[in-house]
C-alpha cells in the first residue's frame, strides 16, 4: 500500500520535471526560430516615430533586444 503511494509520488515528480525540461527546451527553440521581433519591426517602429534609422542604428537594437532573450 505504501509503496504503491511512493511509486505514484515518485512517478508524479520525475514526470513534472521531465516535462518541465521539454517546454522549457522547446520554447527556447521556438524563440530562436521565431524571434518576436525583427529588423523591419524596428524600422518601422522608428519611422512612427519620426526618424529614419540607418542600418547601423538598426543592428544596435537588434544587438541589444538580443541581449534579452
Amino acid at each position: 500500500m505504501w509503496v504503491d503511494i511512493l511509486y505514484l509520488l515518485l512517478g508524479l515528480i520525475i514526470g513534472g520535471l521531465v516535462g518541465f525540461f521539454v517546454a522549457k527546451h522547446y520554447l527556447q527553440k521556438y524563440l530562436k526560430d521565431n524571434p518576436p521581433i525583427n529588423e523591419q519591426m524596428i524600422k518601422a517602429m522608428m519611422q512612427q516615430m519620426g526618424r529614419t534609422p540607418s542600418q547601423k542604428q538598426v543592428n544596435q537594437m537588434m544587438k541589444a533586444m538580443s541581449k534579452f532573450m
